[in-house]
This record gives C-alpha cells, sequence and structure tokens, in this order.
C-alpha cells in the first residue's frame, strides 16, 4: 500500500498582509473579536456586496497583528458542487493525500470562512456541526484521525438570507450553533466614504453614485430581486474615474448586473437615466 503522505499548505499565501479597508458600521468588530476570544463560530448574514467578506479579511488581519503565531484565513467560496469531501481533502492518484481548506485551517489554527454556505451540499453539515460546537474538531475518516482545533481557530460562514431563502436555507441545527452578526448597506454618509476611497472618485461623485444607489435599492421587489450593492457603487466610480461618461457607467455597473428582464430592464433604464441625468447633466 502506498504511503498516505499530508501534503503541508504555505499559509503565508492565505494571510492578509496588507490591512484590507473596511468601516465599522454597527459594533461588528467588537462582537467579531469577543466571538473569537470565545471560540465562538460566527455567521454573517446580508446582502450581496455590502462588506461581509471583506469584514472577514479585515478581521483576520487585525487578530494576526495581536497573534505570536501567525494563522491563514482560509476562503472557500461555496457552491452546488461543494460536498464534504472539498472540504477535508482527498487521496491523490499517486496515493498522497492534499489537505482541503477545513483541514488546512483546523491543522494551522487558522480562520475557515465558508462564503454563501447554503450553496453548498447539505453533507457540508458533517464537516460544520463538530467544528461548530463544544467538540471543535474534524474528523478525517479516510486518514482515521480526528484532529481537534486549536484555540486560533475559528469557523465563519455567510449567506445572503434575502435572496435564498426562496431557494434554500440553513437547517436550524446549524444555525443554533453559530452567534449571528446582521450586515446591511452602510448609511448614505458612510457609504460615500466608502465608495469614494475604493473607486478613487471626488466626494461630490461618491455622494451621487450613493444617492443612485438608494434609488435602485428602493425598487427592490418592484420588479428588481436584488438593489445595486456598495460593490457595484464601487464599480461604477472606477469607471467614471477613468474617464468612462457617468450615464454609460451606472447602466454597466450597475443596471446590467442586476436584471436580465428586457422588459424591467427598459422601465428601470429609463427611470435611471433620469435620475443620473439629474446628478450629472
Amino acid at each position: 500500500m502506498a504511503q498516505k503522505i499530508t501534503l503541508e499548505y504555505d499559509i503565508s499565501e492565505y494571510s492578509p498582509d496588507k490591512e484590507p479597508f473596511y468601516v465599522d458600521v454597527n459594533g461588528e468588530t467588537n462582537i467579531f473579536r469577543t466571538a473569537y476570544q470565545e471560540n465562538l463560530p460566527v455567521m454573517l448574514k446580508g446582502p450581496t456586496g455590502c462588506g461581509k467578506s471583506r469584514f472577514v479579511e479585515r478581521m483576520a488581519h487585525e487578530l494576526n497583528k495581536d497573534s505570536k503565531t501567525k494563522f491563514p484565513l482560509v476562503t472557500v467560496p461555496c457552491h452546488e458542487d461543494l460536498n464534504a469531501d472539498d472540504l477535508k481533502g482527498r487521496h491523490l492518484m499517486n496515493g498522497e493525500y492534499m489537505d482541503g481548506p477545513a483541514l488546512v485551517s483546523v491543522k494551522s489554527g487558522g480562520i475557515l470562512y465558508l462564503d454563501e454556505i447554503v450553496e453548498a451540499r447539505n453533507d457540508t453539515t458533517v464537516v460544520i456541526h463538530p467544528l461548530a460546537d463544544h467538540r471543535r474538531s474534524l474528523a478525517i475518516e479516510k486518514l482515521g484521525k480526528v484532529y481537534e482545533a486549536p484555540d486560533s481557530f475559528m469557523l465563519v460562514i455567510s449567506y445572503n438570507p434575502g435572496y435564498q431563502r426562496k431557494i434554500k436555507d440553513l437547517k436550524q441545527s446549524t444555525k443554533q450553533r453559530f452567534v449571528a452578526i446582521n450586515f446591511d448597506y452602510p448609511s448614505p454618509d458612510v457609504e460615500k466614504g466608502i465608495v469614494e476611497h475604493e473607486s478613487g472618485v471626488d466626494g461630490k461623485t461618491a455622494e451621487y453614485l450613493t444617492e443612485i444607489g438608494t434609488y435602485l435599492r428602493n425598487l427592490k421587489g418592484k420588479g428588481l430581486d436584488e438593489g445595486a450593492s456598495t460593490r457595484l457603487l464601487i464599480n461604477a466610480g472606477k469607471l467614471i474615474k477613468n474617464g468612462i461618461e457617468p450615464a454609460q457607467a451606472c447602466e454597466i455597473a450597475l443596471l446590467n448586473p442586476i436584471t436580465d428582464d428586457i422588459d424591467v430592464y427598459q422601465d428601470i433604464r429609463k427611470g435611471l437615466e433620469d435620475v443620473v441625468q439629474n446628478f450629472f447633466p
């Protein structure tokens, strides 16, 4: 039988060395720190593009600064084909065992971030549940081992309940293992500052984009499933900063990504054109 060799990852490639920009909105930084200190797993709930992933990156950076031993942030973008073995690891053709992201995180004492967790297959709860309760452990049946997570390990998951509850949702047995932090789009003043900082546009342009974003969000449920996220406003700002006309930038960065319905598109496009014209004559 071929010898089973665990492949070690270079955790430096996961470590967030540069401080990510993030603005604390509702004390979530302190909540996350406290959860980390108490070995509590965290669930982030909120609409797409509101800063959940950036927040995790920022916290990983801050916690690393305070730690004597550096640890990685391992982010897994979940999808419908993701299963338990993808998280744990698998044997390669040569007989070696390649650690999956969950095992990498546990062995290195890092933060495991499962982004949009409800997109993953149901058997991923086999991995999540023992890591999210008092056991804080990961069983690798193919190796016949159970790995206990060190104190520096943390499990973080995120999802968009407004969108995903229409399709599928987390079971209560999973939800009640976590402390949950609700996210939403920031207030206009805060969002203006974020757009200005991240896109490089001037303050007045950032203010206009923020107001256009508010207009689109007010159309949620009135032809749109989702409004324009802060991420999209930043994208529009980057286009404008580089010489794209504001009306065209708003169309291709804000309107095009959020609707494929031609009738809805035409109606909203006319309204958006009017709104953009008010701000960018």
